[in-house]
């Protein structure tokens, strides 16, 4: 695979928002990484230094019920404040070095969709009146005002990063990304046959002029402005002019390996159009070039009243590209009259800018070098057990069905591989006892395994029923395309509820086994996506429980069809009864904290920001229940808290892989709850979305899951980062005595040995 090809897989990787973190090496010293511990703390909402012991704060608590918004933290300052943790991952030393730099081109597109997204969303409340409408208290200007601060420092230390510590750390190895100034003669020569025989026949310089107004900049596009002296062939003093790069060019070209003797150097193709952009204005004079970028409002608006959501989205993906302005990035030698022009033009404000020592969209830039010394040591994504041995007794067929009738089987991704998954789908495309398939689509991809094998099965006469989600962020068209294709291969597809997201993860497969009917699932805590489940954190329960499977043909029947709620019997259910039944969930453990008996409430989630969640779990610890949340981003909830939420401790894992089970537990004076599911703790997934939580009943499994799930990542000393009162994070440090214990590494080793002699 060459470096262009690669460096697009890993770009659609990135886009897809998989934000892949790895963990530092066990056999640092406790004091290695104290300084790329602070950053994430350095660039902070606030500035204060005692992080010790619990935090005072002015909370109340109204005649109403609710509490003040001094006990909440802002879900978007909080979201900003996740980014920076995968930032802090780029200056940690004892990452590979090729992880790191993948970690900053993370960061990067982690802000664009920040911006695209939260910030756009902040600027229409702005425009809409500068109230607060959220439970922190805020303004859109405040968290406007907070953001702006914060994320000019993580730009500034993203760049640093960059330019001294990892540019000539990869230099050492090799690898370079030259500049202009940086190329012998015969490679300047090079460059500039590259840029007219390739380059130039695919630009269009816009000059700017009454006949030529500013042009229409795509979102996110590589645009240069140039500064011009001198008169055009129509006699014109033009002294402006936009040059937008194409986006069918590649971002980062390879040098032949006849001029840097297989060297892996590259020049930025930003630096080619630079150094010839004087060839595109014969007769002119180039006083200045520079590069920049424009970031616009990305989210869709889609009505609830449309009639056909396939054809309203394919009209909303194209003024995506051209929504509201909301920032601009520029290099740092961009002259300031330029920049001024920008802001003018675009509407901006000052503090919209954003000024950039290097290329001014990391995400572009080749990391996927095939060097496994800067790389993480690779795994083998092994089967789970009962799967394996059914395939050495029984015909590959009917294996997988064996082995579900004997017991539900777990998957924990990406330790465990994808592939069951995908081979139960074939298996039940050809098997002939199999009636019917029914799956929900979130995330996929035209050429995935699991949209070719329901087509195949469908193609064989299934019943193949696919509920895609169109409206999956930023997967909206992949997911129309994906539509079309199993609609062609004679599936039936349903695009959920209006007004409702199908986020749930359920798979069904209805099979005639001697003259009766049996039904298999597959239930996850993720996407069906083969590249997700590499990097994602995820549960998977293959299932043949009679209830459980009945439970899930209702829904779907709820999905396809009209009538009331279905009445479940194990799973619960959002927007139903999931909300409903955490709530219950709590009280019974603050019923049993107040009897005197041990109360405790494990959460492991991607994000808790819903509010009557969040009173409760403060009801609770005030109560005397012990509650540990593990979180990956957003926690608006503030813990260790002066007679607030004494009892309740948030952390976080940022590691190797992207942390996204969603695990909840309860211990219920001794006989306990466990569930996973679809759904974050957050009101658009408890009441927007359709989202399902599955309990976990075979005591092996729940054991495996509470040990490897949850005590696993309580016991993380080394890539945890911890949350105070006063809505800082700090990572943990490392005693000189104590053994450090890094969650996602001790699963690496229990389940794909690695790290072990073979």
């Amino acid at each position: 695979m060459d470096n262009t090809q690669n460096n697009n897989e890993v770009t659609d990787i990135i886009e897809s928002h998989i934000e892949a973190n790895d963990e530092v090496n066990t056999n640092s010293e406790a004091d290695d990484a104290v300084q790329f511990s602070n950053l994430a703390t350095n660039i902070s909402l606030n500035h204060l230094n005692d992080r010790e012991g619990l935090t005072e704060i002015d909370w109340q608590r109204s005649e109403d019920g609710n509490y003040s918004p001094s006990s909440y933290i802002n879900r978007d300052l909080s979201l900003l404040q996740f980014h920076l943790r995968v930032l802090a991952q780029a200056a940690d030393p004892h990452h590979p070095l090729l992880e790191r730099l993948f970690f900053l081109m993370i960061f990067s597109s982690n802000i664009d969709e920040f911006f695209e997204i939260r910030v756009a969303g902040i600027m229409q409340k702005l425009n809409l009146g500068d109230v607060s409408t959220s439970i922190h208290g805020m303004r859109p200007s405040e968290i406007l005002n907070e953001i702006s601060a914060v994320t000019h420092d993580a730009i500034a230390e993203q760049y640093r990063i960059l330019n001294e510590d990892i540019l000539p750390a990869l230099a050492l190895e090799d690898i370079r990304y030259l500049k202009r100034d940086e190329l012998n003669s015969e490679q300047s020569a090079w460059m500039k046959r590259y840029f007219t025989e390739q380059v130039s026949p695919v630009l269009t310089p816009i000059s700017i002029d009454p006949a030529h107004p500013f042009p229409r900049l795509v979102n996110k596009s590589l645009n240069f402005i140039a500064t011009l002296e001198g008169k055009d062939a129509f006699g014109r003093d033009i002294n402006l002019a936009i040059v937008p790069a194409p986006r069918s060019l590649p971002r980062v070209i390879r040098l032949p390996d006849e001029l840097t003797g297989g060297k892996e150097y590259h020049v930025m193709l930003s630096a080619i159009i630079h150094e010839h952009i004087g060839e595109l204005f014969p007769g002119m004079n180039v006083t200045g070039c520079h590069q920049f970028r424009l970031t616009r409002n990305a989210d869709l608006d889609l009505a609830d009243d449309v009639d056909d959501i396939a054809k309203a989205l394919e009209g909303e993906l194209e003024n995506r590209r051209f929504g509201d302005k909301v920032r601009l990035e520029v290099t740092t030698e961009c002259p300031t009259p330029i920049s001024d022009y920008l802001l003018n033009e675009f509407e901006l404000h000052d503090n919209q800018l954003y000024r950039v020592n290097g290329p001014v969209n990391l995400t572009r830039l080749l990391f996927d070098f095939n060097i496994p010394a800067l790389r993480y040591q690779p795994f083998t994504h092994v089967v789970p057990k009962p799967f394996r041995r059914e395939v050495d007794k029984l015909d590959k067929a009917t294996s997988m069905f064996a082995a579900m009738r004997k017991g539900d089987v777990l998957a924990h991704h990406p330790f465990h591989a994808f592939s069951p998954i995908i081979n139960l789908l074939w298996q039940a495309a050809s098997d002939p006892k199999v009636l019917a398939i029914k799956q929900t689509l979130y995330r996929s991809g035209t050429n995935s395994e699991i949209v070719k094998a329901l087509a195949a099965a469908a193609r064989n006469g299934k019943e193949v029923t696919a509920v895609i989600e169109l409206r999956a962020r930023f997967d909206e068209a992949s997911n129309i395309a994906v539509a079309n294709y199993l609609q062609e291969a004679g599936a039936v597809v349903v695009y959920g509820i209006v007004g409702y997201k199908t986020h749930a993860k359920l798979m069904l497969i209805v099979r005639r086994e001697d003259d009766k009917i049996r039904r298999y699932v597959h239930l996850g805590t993720g996407n069906y996506h083969a590249a997700n489940a590499k990097v994602y954190t995820d549960y998977g329960l293959f299932s043949a429980d009679p209830d459980i499977s009945e439970d899930v043909h209702k829904i779907f029947q709820e999905l396809t069809g009209m009538g009331k709620p279905a009445n479940l019997k194990k799973l619960l259910h959002a927007p139903f009864t999931l909300h409903d039944k955490l709530m219950s969930f709590i009280d019974d453990e603050i019923a049993h904290a107040k009897a005197g008996k041990r109360a405790h409430i494990i959460v492991k989630v991607n994000a808790l920001t819903e509010r009557r969640l969040i009173d409760k779990l403060y009801d609770a610890s005030q109560a005397g229940v012990k509650i540990e949340l593990i979180l990956r981003s957003m926690c608006c909830l503030r813990p260790q808290v002066k007679g607030l939420s004494e009892n309740i401790t948030v952390r976080s894992i940022v590691g190797r892989f992207l942390e996204h089970t969603r695990i909840y537990y309860f211990y219920n004076d001794g006989d306990e709850r466990l569930y996973c599911g679809s759904a974050d703790w957050m009101d658009r997934n408890l009441f927007h979305r359709v989202e399902v939580a599955f309990p976990i009943e075979d005591k092996r499994l729940f054991k495996q899951i509470y040990q490897d799930g949850l005590l696993n990542y309580l016991q993380d000393n080394k890539q945890a980062w911890i949350l105070s009162g006063d809505g800082h994070w700090q990572q943990t440090k490392l005693a000189v005595s104590e053994a450090p214990h890094i969650a996602q590494e001790y699963l690496l080793k229990v389940i794909n040995r690695v790290g072990e002699s073979v």
